[in-house]
């Protein structure tokens, strides 16, 4: 309670968690975007138009087996992945096996 009472830490609390989810939604972008980039012809508009940590990317347990074995990424075998966890140094990686298994 100490954040959301103290004016100048809760200011800087709203400072924080829009560059939080900022962050995430560029990253979604950058997906999207180097999905584009490796010649992915699959609609992936579904990876920028949900929100929050997680991303439902509408893969099928076959092609999250391959992303797993083949590329050492893991998500839940539905298909959804931690976008918390990707960064800039690792989204050209992630959207180039993403393509691998799906194309």
């Amino acid at each position: 309670t100490t954040v959301l009472t103290d004016p100048e830490l809760h200011a800087q609390w709203l400072i924080d968690v829009k560059g939080m989810a900022d962050r995430i939604i560029s990253m979604r972008e950058a997906l999207k975007s180097g999905l584009a980039r490796e010649g992915s012809v699959h609609n992936w508009d579904h990876l920028t138009n949900q929100i929050g940590m997680f991303c439902y990317t509408g893969m099928n347990p076959e092609q999250v087996e391959r992303l797993i074995k083949e590329f050492s990424v893991y998500l839940t075998k539905d298909g959804r992945i931690s976008i918390a966890g990707v960064s800039s140094r690792n989204v050209d990686y992630l959207a180039s096996a993403m393509h691998q298994v799906t194309k």
